[in-house]
């Protein structure tokens, strides 16, 4: 009888659009941070490798390279304990960095993801890596007088 047929679409439209937009909403928060971190790391490693490379000396790479970092670590959000970084030379051998030398710098960092509460390791667990790696040519005149 058409006269029965009543449904509840409200109610069901409430309790389904909940369900599908919940993780929906979660899902764009992590990819937002996920992609900071991201954006972070790259440009952390590009600025390290620039400001490192044509730095005169050790002294003024490591001053730059700490305040590189630190700026970067505020302007994205990152944890400064959590940011892991690298420093190679091509060809191997000898001090990096030197003069002539190709140095690549590595930054790594973990994303934790947002609501997961720091209790039996469960943050680290639930953190996605991310991970850069630029490439600059040392200056020849690094370390000359």
């Amino acid at each position: 009888m058409p006269g029965d047929e009543r449904g509840s679409a409200p109610l069901e439209f409430i309790v389904v659009g909940l369900l599908l937009l919940v993780p929906l909403v979660y899902l764009i928060a992590s990819l937002g941070l996920i992609q900071s971190h991201a954006l972070g790391v790259e440009s952390g490693a590009r600025h390290l490798a620039r400001a490192i490379a044509m730095a005169p000396d050790a002294a003024t790479a490591d001053a730059r390279a700490d305040a590189i970092l630190q700026t970067t670590a505020s302007e994205y959000g990152i944890s400064s304990g959590s940011i892991d970084v690298g420093f190679a030379c091509v060809p191997a051998g000898g001090a990096c960095p030197r003069a002539g030398a190709t140095m690549l710098v590595s930054v790594a960092a973990r994303v934790p993801l947002p609501l997961v509460p720091p209790v039996l390791g469960l943050d680290h667990i639930a953190s996605v890596p991310v991970s850069a790696t630029a490439v600059h040519k040392v200056s020849r005149f690094w370390g000359a007088e």
